[in-house]
């Protein structure tokens, strides 16, 4: 926490110092273009304000995905304005000399930083892509699902008991009757055997009977079968 006071002490410092030099060189150097008074403590405010406002205006551009041509020429306009002060301070210039040419720039500046402070001010609002807004199938899926109620004591018996569904009836499986050169004859005796059994099966159950278990019952081989079914 200490180490990061102090790096933002320095930082606040260090700008602080800077700030102060340049707006001094722009001072003194309005003054000898022949700015006198509280017009030369202007022109240092004015070179600053346009300097931070193309910067905050350049990042937001920059941000939000789109380019920032027009900020990015008045950052570098003022900060053309800063350091030409600066330089020129620094004992290149006479300042009481200063060259016509120079008092012509100081004297036009006022109306070039309110054209670019305008367009700044004025340029349409731009704002970062919002997040993509959940959907709602998102918002069903996290909804807990309600516990199914429960019913205690004497209530449980009092509710009533679902009537069970009726089993589908089982068809009658049957078997297509065989070609008759398949089928074997058999003794008078065994065929009578045959009908009563088929007809027994009639009388119980009210559908005729199955040639394979009437054979069965008989105890009469699988190839009987055809034989069994020929007389039913």
């Amino acid at each position: 926490m200490r180490a990061h006071l102090a790096r933002v002490d320095a930082v606040v410092v260090q700008a602080v110092i800077a700030g102060a030099l340049s707006f001094s060189h722009l001072h003194d150097l309005a003054a000898a273009a022949g700015q006198g008074g509280w017009k030369a403590w202007a022109y240092p405010v004015s070179v600053d304000l346009l300097l931070v406002a193309a910067w905050r205006r350049m990042r937001q551009q920059q941000q939000a995905g789109q380019t920032a041509g027009s900020p990015r020429l008045w950052f570098l306009v003022a900060l053309a304005a800063s350091l030409g002060a600066n330089v020129a301070t620094a004992g290149l210039l006479d300042l009481d000399h200063v060259p016509a040419s120079l008092r012509v720039v100081v004297a036009g500046w006022p109306a070039v930083a309110f054209f670019g402070g305008t367009l700044l001010a004025h340029a349409p609002r731009v704002e970062a892509p919002a997040a993509p807004a959940p959907s709602s199938m998102t918002h069903t899926d996290a909804e807990p699902h309600p516990a199914p109620a429960t019913v205690d004591g004497p209530d449980r018996d009092a509710l009533p008991l679902p009537s069970p569904e009726p089993e589908p009836a089982a068809e009658p499986i049957t078997t297509p009757p065989l070609a008759p050169s398949l089928a074997v004859s058999l003794p008078p005796a065994l065929v009578d055997r045959v009908r009563a059994l088929a007809e027994e099966h009639r009388s119980a159950t009210g559908q005729p009977a199955d040639p394979d278990a009437v054979r069965a019952r008989l105890g009469l081989p699988p190839s009987m079968t055809p034989s069994v079914a020929a007389h039913l």
